[in-house]
């Protein structure tokens, strides 16, 4: 049995300037997807992504992450308690954000760039794909660091098994190394690969959504359900009911896109 080392949550601070372990692991994210981006621009031409697009899509993902990810929490999560206290919603650093909403902020970003360069959609969504599960590899890590977002309680008998301060005495699931491996490592390997070679349009979009929403889904099941929400219905959690539309999406798009491919319709 494992204890978890209570990091402090503030990284460096400078007289009253701190910057959280959180606040660096969006920017490790960012940059990931910055730099990936470009060497995935640089050795792929034939996705008629350039580096111009790669600045316009940073700076609005990096607005549709906040934005959609904020508000992605209040309405998923926390309806009730914002309507009630809607000066809350402000208070960003009480935590308080939504892979969900932040996805639909990111392809809202996505569709913006994309009309304002004239690539078709599904072409960007293609592109951005492998890069996005380093970004939630950090996230993830950074949930970790703060000690937030533990596992269901486990055997005391697990080696990994882990006591987290503020969630009682017994072992619990590391969860959000889980996460780190599954929805970020695995994934990000997967999409990579995947993506290396040229595809139908759409099919490494629709390759993310199943893969994505199988990690998470598969990962909610060590994962403590929120203590102001539980398990919902069917004794699902929140976030696996959120993944089971992205899961039929996503293998709806790649059967769509290959089916197309087959029938030489173009791209």
């Amino acid at each position: 049995m494992l204890i978890h080392p209570d990091f402090d949550p503030i990284a460096i601070a400078i007289g009253p300037l701190a910057i959280r372990w959180y606040g660096l692991m969006y920017l490790v994210a960012f940059g990931l997807f910055f730099f990936l981006g470009r060497y995935r621009a640089r050795s792929n031409a034939w996705r008629g992504v350039d580096y111009a697009l790669i600045d316009d899509l940073l700076f609005l993902g990096v607005l549709g992450v906040i934005l959609g990810g904020r508000l992605g929490y209040i309405v998923f999560y926390k309806l009730g308690h914002y309507l009630a206290h809607p000066l809350e919603i402000l208070a960003v650093w009480q935590g308080g954000m939504s892979f969900h909403g932040g996805f639909l902020g990111v392809l809202v970003a996505g569709w913006w760039t994309a009309r304002k360069h004239k690539l078709r959609f599904l072409q960007l969504t293609d592109f951005m794909a492998p890069l996005i599960p380093c970004g939630l590899a950090a996230g993830r890590m950074g949930n970790f660091i703060n000690g937030e977002l533990w596992g269901r309680v486990t055997n005391p008998d697990l080696p990994w098994g882990m006591v987290f301060q503020g969630a009682g005495p017994l072992p619990r699931h590391p969860s959000q190394l889980y996460q780190f491996a599954l929805e970020g490592l695995l994934l990000f390997a997967i999409l990579w690969l995947y993506s290396a070679k040229p595809r139908p349009m759409g099919a490494v979009s629709g390759a993310f959504l199943a893969g994505y929403g199988t990690f998470r889904f598969i990962a909610e099941f060590f994962r403590e359900p929120d203590d102001f929400l539980g398990l919902v219905a069917l004794q699902m959690s929140m976030g696996q009911w959120l993944s089971v539309p992205m899961i039929i999406i996503g293998v709806g798009m790649m059967a769509w896109s290959y089916r197309r491919a087959r029938a030489g319709i173009a791209a």
